[in-house]
């Protein structure tokens, strides 16, 4: 990435954080994982977030060793760690020395607002820290560090980039032009795979074990899973999410995967039940995940090369954003030598 300043044309930049805090899930893959090949033109940043994770508590084996899968897992669905940085947000401690200088710009009012603090206050109620109060300053700083030009998020992230760009534009207003004004990137494409349970609600990776396919799970879970999820009562196979959503649920990861329209999915399976809807579900899936997990063996089997690797991207990364912090530093009246 540093080897592009000489470019006559800027590149822009992308970064993306996802939280090593439990199973990426066939959502994340569809919604965020495949759809990186997007910014193949960009110079691109995937962060494990790890340090965002701490907002609840994590038991600490368990959170190394998602940490590292997570890597493996950005590599296994394509990323070249030559190409893109993908580090470790805990590896790069100007994340964190940024996040209290840009706390110092951020109003108690606007993070009170954040519907995030709202809702996780609600589910941990025995545990509303203050790191979960300032996590979307946290997020701030991930972004700005790497003058980001574009965050790829879900619309339910889409509030953590605007407050994001609030902060850098009262930043800016004050100091010049230091921070890049991110832009939430949002693709109107991207299909919303729902909970195999209660296909009214998101995939999501923080939701009982059989409410979700894992990108891990092996060929018998899958089957499992699809098998058990939630459909109706009436037997028909059509496309409508307002009053067949479990069928409808179905139906989207299958025309997904199999790169199909929505019309043409349905009358692939014309005149038969919902079982052979969930069996071609599941066949796809399969087909889909299978190579992607004999790459992930392979890279997780060889943890001096993973090691590496995050070791070399953790200096890309910091070598940039301390281009970014010495500015910031600067900027405030910190002394440097």
């Amino acid at each position: 990435m540093e080897n592009q300043a000489n470019n006559t044309e800027k590149r822009k930049v992308v970064f993306s954080g996802i939280q090593p805090s439990g199973n990426i899930t066939l959502g994340n893959y569809i919604g965020a994982l495949r759809n990186f090949s997007l910014f193949d033109d960009a110079d691109c940043l995937y962060c494990m977030a790890d340090l965002h994770t701490l907002t609840v508590r994590q038991n600490p084996a368990d959170l190394r060793k998602r940490t590292a899968s997570l890597a493996a897992i950005y590599v296994a669905c394509g990323l070249d760690p030559d190409k893109n940085i993908i580090y470790c947000q805990s590896h790069v401690p100007a994340h964190a020395e940024l996040a209290w200088i840009l706390n110092c710009f951020t109003y108690m009012g606007e993070l009170s607002r954040m519907t995030q603090f709202k809702d996780k206050s609600q589910k941990h109620a025995d545990n509303i820290n203050a790191g979960l109060f300032t996590y979307p300053v946290l997020m701030a700083s991930d972004i700005l560090l790497y003058q980001t030009n574009l965050v790829p998020v879900g619309g339910d992230q889409k509030q953590h980039v605007e407050i994001c760009r609030d902060i850098a534009q009262r930043f800016n207003s004050l100091y010049g032009d230091v921070f890049t004004i991110p832009d939430p990137y949002i693709p109107k494409a991207t299909a919303k795979i729902m909970s195999l349970s209660e296909p009214t609600k998101k995939m999501s990776k923080s939701d009982p074990e059989d409410t979700f396919i894992a990108v891990l799970d092996k060929p018998d879970d899958i089957r499992r899973k699809l098998k058990r999820a939630v459909t109706d009562s009436d037997g028909e196979i059509r496309y409508d999410p307002e009053n067949k959503p479990g069928v409808s649920n179905l139906l989207t990861i299958l025309s997904v995967l199999k790169k199909q329209s929505m019309e043409e999915a349905v009358s692939s399976l014309s005149g038969l039940g919902y079982g052979a809807l969930k069996e071609a579900v599941t066949e796809a899936v399969i087909a889909e995940l299978s190579p992607i997990q004999e790459r992930y063996n392979a890279i997780i089997s060889d943890k001096e090369g993973l090691n590496s690797m995050l070791k070399r991207n953790a200096e890309r990364a910091q070598y940039l954003a301390q281009k970014t912090l010495r500015k910031v530093y600067k900027k405030v009246g910190l002394y440097q030598f």
